[in-house]
């Protein structure tokens, strides 16, 4: 009922305000964007949803449009231009996925979406399970990334550190998710984006973390 019914009318509710009021830094933010790049204000890229369907995914352009990263995970630093780095860092680039949202492809709070070439690489075995609900625009999972794995430089040392103990905290929402839950993200998601706006760096542990690592660590 939670899932079906009333998270989706709270996604199109809260998205379609959020894009109108909203509306004057979606602006602004392609205005700087032309100004910093050569390119395109939008990028595009296919990714997972519920079920594995694919979806188009939106995000503010925050790199030059050059080849691409040589990573999977870590993007190259050299290709973020100087208001690149300042919208990824405040999480302004991920706004246009509240059309996606608004659409039905994702969910304001929910795993983030893979990457559709290599979903099937990252969600092996019982990781699956990640797809049986929708993508989202944060997570536990997701804070842990932009608290921690936004740190690390080398792809390996990510796959091998990070990315295993986002797998479990994905797999955690889908087993818990709920209303109280996904408030619970949302208020801890705009206390550290503002956290990250007046120049913090060290933030405290994401509280599912202690039970995440002994689940990593007893595999």
């Amino acid at each position: 009922m939670y899932e079906k019914v009333i998270k989706r009318l709270l996604d199109i509710i809260l998205c379609s305000f959020a894009v109108i009021v909203l509306s004057p830094l979606f602006l602004i933010t392609a205005i700087a964007i032309k100004l910093s790049s050569p390119g395109p204000v939008f990028y595009y890229s296919d990714r997972t949803g519920k079920g594995h369907k694919k979806f188009h995914f939106y995000k503010f352009r925050s790199m030059h449009v050059t080849n691409a990263d040589k990573g999977m995970f870590i993007a190259d630093a050299d290709r973020l231009f100087t208001v690149g780095k300042i919208i990824r860092r405040l999480k302004i680039d991920e706004l246009p996925q509240l059309i996606n949202v608004i659409k039905g492809d994702m969910s304001i709070v929910g795993p983030r979406p893979m990457p559709w070439n290599s979903v099937d690489i990252v969600y092996h075995d019982q990781y699956q399970k990640i797809l049986s609900v929708r993508p989202g625009l944060t997570s536990a999972a997701s804070l842990f990334d932009y608290t921690v794995g936004d740190t690390y430089t080398d792809d390996q040392a990510y796959q091998r550190e990070v990315l295993p103990v986002k797998l479990e905290m994905e797999m955690l929402y889908v087993e818990r998710h709920s209303f109280g839950y996904d408030c619970q993200l949302v208020w801890r998601t705009i206390l550290t984006i503002l956290q990250v706006l007046v120049g913090k760096k060290e933030f405290q542990d994401q509280p599912e973390l202690s039970e995440i690592k002994s689940r990593v660590g007893s595999k």
